[in-house]
């Protein structure tokens, strides 16, 4: 763990995010300006992942109707293939809270999953720039006996002068003025790595949008990719953070997508509510 790290490599938010795909219809989104019979490479992809997503939603659909008995076991967190699923199986999803943050997760593999990729959130969320926010999350998340010297680790990263130069921050955490501060992490999957009833091991796969949106930014928002994986332990009923290890990656191969302007990426984190529970 590098607490000295300019991004932490986390990023959060709070809110919640639908995402629903185009529903069909008959018009022709091309009337009046038919393409040429040539199609680029981006056109013969983007049919191609619709192609896939008929295919796996047919799948999905003829699944149904059977007695279980070739269901994968889901509750141990792993299943066959390349991982197990990342939905939400066997074990309701929360609905206590902590503050903002979820609590009272499942004590088995799948809520011990659920925590370390909630707790991740908000761990990565810009309010870890702002003191008693922070001090809120680390209260929530971290063991009762961790909690306190990690406080204080994390005060002195986030009250250092020069680190908070270095991100483009006031020396109070806050974003120059005309300037919006972005730091999220997006979950992309979990898995466990150890668990023995009390004390789990569990890595979680996020992209971090890290930056200051903005006309004159010097520190532009980008993308970074990592693998946190969390020392978690079973107190008073619930999951609680003792320790956690960063590393880099895995890193996915960027597409020839072009980038927002500053207002855009600007409006995008006002507009955009960041997930709240994940798995």
């Amino acid at each position: 763990m590098s607490l000295g790290d300019e991004n932490d490599g986390f990023g959060g938010g709070s809110g919640q995010t639908r995402t629903r795909l185009p529903e069909g219809g008959s018009g022709d989104v091309y009337e009046g300006a038919r393409r040429p019979a040539a199609r680029s490479s981006r056109s013969l992809i983007t049919v191609v992942g619709v192609v896939v997503l008929l295919v796996a939603a047919i799948a999905f659909a003829n699944r149904g109707g059977g007695d279980g008995a070739d269901s994968p076991d889901t509750s141990t967190g792993k299943g066959p293939g390349s991982g197990a699923p990342t939905s939400a199986t066997g074990v309701r999803p929360v609905t206590g809270k902590n503050g903002q943050i979820p609590a009272g997760f499942a004590h088995d593999q799948q809520g011990a999953q659920s925590a370390a990729v909630n707790y991740s959130v908000p761990l990565g969320s810009a309010d870890m720039f702002d003191a008693a926010r922070r001090h809120a999350i680390v209260d929530a998340v971290y063991a009762p006996d961790i909690a306190a010297a990690r406080q204080s680790d994390l005060d002195k990263v986030h009250s250092d002068k020069g680190f908070l130069t270095r991100i483009g921050l006031e020396e109070d955490g806050k974003a120059p003025s005309g300037l919006t501060f972005i730091s999220r992490v997006i979950p992309v999957g979990s898995k466990v790595e150890d668990y023995n009833g009390d004390r789990a091991s569990v890595s979680v796969w996020f992209s971090s949008l890290f930056g200051l949106a903005g006309e004159g930014s010097q520190n532009p928002v980008s993308e970074s990719w990592y693998t946190t994986t969390y020392q978690l332990r079973w107190i008073n009923g619930d999951w609680k953070v003792a320790d956690f290890q960063q590393k880099d990656g895995p890193v996915p191969v960027a597409r020839d997508q072009a980038a927002s302007s500053a207002s855009e990426m600007a409006d995008a984190v006002d507009q955009f509510g960041g997930f709240t529970y994940a798995r």
